[in-house]
């Protein structure tokens, strides 16, 4: 019964602790503005395929390129396609892959950034300088050689971001511990006995969670901007489904005439952009997270 109660306080706590952030972020104009597109952005993500008027890969030359009209509020593109049904999926897409590869990304990095920094060593040095000599390797380079060997799909698409991303996560966990490790709490923990396990699970991850969130939510922002890269260049998922970088790269040519075709993916793609990053922006600070040292402020 009392470890009931015990578990049932500290769920409590956090659920209390998650409702103060909400309402710290949102007390700010920036961070009420980023949640909100967030949130809008998310919503349409589950309602898409509900919302969509029309099939996104459905083709019909007789209505290529017709301009916005009550009918297909932000026009066709060049296959006849409505744009707005595509920008509305090309969302639900982007949100799917980037948010898991960011949620792989924030695991594996802090994780292992969190043992190098307690461990030290050898093994830190090992580590450390294998993840130096990956950061050193153009992202973009790596993950094209990636897709055009194992494919486009979205099972490979997801770890390959979620790895390149959390190699900066490795680095910024690694120093948070580092901070950490030198406390009194930390040296109480190791003259009871307790393992490497026991300290980083109940010592060192309470004390260094916040700093690691805070650098996700920046992660997610930039995966998204590469994936989107990604998918400008041909290598993201594959056609007919509907992806913003792929949009955007198909009608970059038709500007002059048919703007409407690539404006919307473009304000769907930045508007997301900014809310995340505005969002995580407004965290760190509910946090107290300076991000300029990923250190308590």
């Amino acid at each position: 019964m009392a470890t009931k109660t015990v578990s049932e306080f500290k769920k409590k706590n956090i659920y209390f602790k998650i409702s103060e952030v909400l309402v710290t972020m949102a007390s700010k104009p920036s961070g009420f503005i980023g949640l909100s597109i967030l949130v809008f952005h998310i919503l349409l993500a589950f309602l898409s395929p509900y919302l969509a008027p029309y099939d996104f890969k459905a083709i019909d030359p007789s209505l290529m390129l017709q301009a916005p009209s009550s009918e297909y509020w932000f026009g066709t593109d060049s296959l006849g396609r409505d744009v707005f049904t595509r920008t509305i999926m090309g969302g639900r897409i982007a949100l799917t892959i980037t948010f898991f590869g960011s949620l792989i990304a924030l695991l594996w990095g802090g994780l292992l950034g969190i043992f190098c920094g307690l461990v030290g060593g050898k093994i830190d040095d090992v580590v450390m300088r294998i993840v130096d000599a990956f950061l050193s390797i153009p992202w973009i380079l790596a993950m094209l050689l990636i897709v055009s060997l194992l494919g486009t799909s979205t099972e490979v698409l997801i770890p390959a971001l979620g790895f390149f991303y959390g190699k900066g996560i490795v680095r910024v966990a690694r120093a948070a511990t580092h901070d950490v490790i030198a406390k009194d709490f930390i040296v109480s923990a190791r003259a009871r006995g307790h393992g490497n396990l026991s300290i980083i699970w109940n010592e060192i991850i309470p004390n260094v969670r916040d700093a690691i969130l805070v650098e996700g939510a920046m992660r997610w922002s930039w995966m998204l901007l590469g994936f989107s890269s990604l998918s400008f260049l041909g290598f993201g998922v594959s056609p007919p489904t509907p992806d913003w970088g792929l949009m955007i790269s198909n009608a970059r040519g038709l500007m002059s005439f048919a703007y409407w075709a690539v404006i919307a993916p473009i304000v769907g793609l930045s508007s997301l952009i900014i809310g995340i990053n505005l969002t995580a922006d407004a965290f760190a600070k509910a946090l107290g997270i300076d991000r300029s040292t990923k250190a308590p402020v």
